[in-house]
């Protein structure tokens, strides 16, 4: 009997099948992953995992036991999709029929040109944190390519190993593209303090080959950076190649509405999907843990007949020992102001705006308030302290 088929063994898919199963669904749940692994966490990849805090089974999540009611598939892929005969196929030409289909197959790094020499590095799978912490020692030479959160977090990791790092970013600063020039700067100075060289407005040419490791990286402007590592963070693209030719709308990732639908009988959740966001008036794709989460369990509820929306997006990111926070949508180029305590002591809450209402707030070492402040999104920008 065709039941709920789920593509993406990720935080995602696993939280749509439990959420389906609280829910009291009793209708089969095919789960399908590509990796061979379990569903793992991948937020400690860049920090617990590379500093070797943690091993690899403390990511996973789930335990076999634990998914005992599921039919779980793993080092499979789905290939082809045909949304008018509700079928999926996988890639040892196997067809699958479903009633419901949860597509949870996140997303994978961008690649650079050139790529293929050893000792150049990704992070987005538990096997590419483990092959990039065997290789990481306090001799290495590191360079990060893309200055994003994966990016600085990897650099930050790397320095705390005690490895020489450089950090490139076409931005003004690190992570400038979501945080803005203020933070970025704050984010900047972070770095600097710790030993990682930072090299700003600054494109790739080409990687330098040593043989057939990596030797450096060559910069458009000239400039030559050594390097034994090379950690390529450039951003990502949805893995929605399968859906090509199916007729599900695909644009950057899977255009969902803002309950989650991609079409009949196909929902979307995760880093794959970008789902309607009233507070941007846009289909925006959001490349969080807690947002793939809470996006999967909102799919699970509409599924069974409900009208439930996602949360205010939440994220963070762990460095040299801070943690800052942010909820809502902040983006590079939107207002900006603080609203408590204060940049350079770490311990600052600042809001976002656009068209004089509060998009996004982000908070570091003041805790409480960071939790409260989730109540401004949506409500008219605050200019100034006070």
């Amino acid at each position: 009997m065709p039941g709920v088929v789920i593509v993406g063994a990720s935080a995602a898919g696993l939280s749509a099948a439990e959420a389906l199963r609280e829910a009291g669904c009793d209708r089969p749940i095919t789960l399908i992953g590509a990796e061979p692994h379990l569903p793992y966490d991948r937020p400690p990849l860049s920090k617990q995992v590379l500093l070797g805090q943690w091993d690899a089974d403390r990511t996973v999540l789930r335990t076999c036991d634990q998914l005992a009611g599921l039919d779980l598939r793993l080092s499979t892929e789905a290939v082809a999709l045909d949304p008018d005969s509700r079928e999926i196929t996988l890639v040892d030409g196997e067809h699958i029929g479903y009633e419901h289909l949860i597509i949870a197959t996140g997303a994978q790094p961008r690649r650079l040109p050139g790529d293929g020499q050893e000792g150049v590095h990704y992070l987005r799978t538990l096997d590419d944190a483990l092959a990039l912490r065997d290789r990481l020692t306090a001799e290495s030479r590191l360079v990060a390519i893309g200055a994003g959160f994966v990016g600085s977090e990897i650099a930050a990791a790397a320095r705390a190993i005690g490895a020489h790092v450089t950090l490139i970013g076409q931005g003004p600063a690190p992570m400038s593209e979501v945080l803005g020039p203020v933070l970025g700067g704050l984010m900047a100075r972070t770095h600097a303090d710790h030993g990682v060289t930072l090299l700003m407005r600054a494109e790739v040419a080409a990687l330098l080959p040593e043989g057939t490791r990596v030797g450096g990286v060559v910069l458009t402007d000239g400039r030559t950076v050594p390097a034994d590592l090379v950690v390529v963070g450039i951003g990502s693209v949805p893995s929605s190649g399968w859906l090509t030719g199916s007729g599900l709308p695909v644009d950057s990732g899977v255009l969902c509405d803002r309950y989650g639908s991609a079409g009949p009988g196909v929902s979307a959740a995760g880093d794959v999907a970008a789902w309607y966001q009233p507070v941007l008036g846009s289909q925006v794709r959001i490349e969080h843990r807690t947002s793939a989460t809470q996006q999967a369990r909102c799919v699970a509820h509409n599924l069974l007949g409900g009208r439930t929306e996602p949360g205010i997006p939440y994220f963070w990111t762990d460095q040299y020992g801070l943690r800052l926070q942010v909820w809502g949508y902040p983006t590079g180029d939107a207002a900006f102001a603080v609203v408590e305590g204060d940049l350079e002591d770490r311990r600052f809450l600042a809001v976002y705006g656009r068209a004089g209402r509060v998009i996004g707030v982000a908070g570091m070492g003041l805790p409480r308030q960071f939790r409260e402040a989730r109540a401004l999104i949506g409500t008219p920008m605050l200019t100034k302290k006070g």
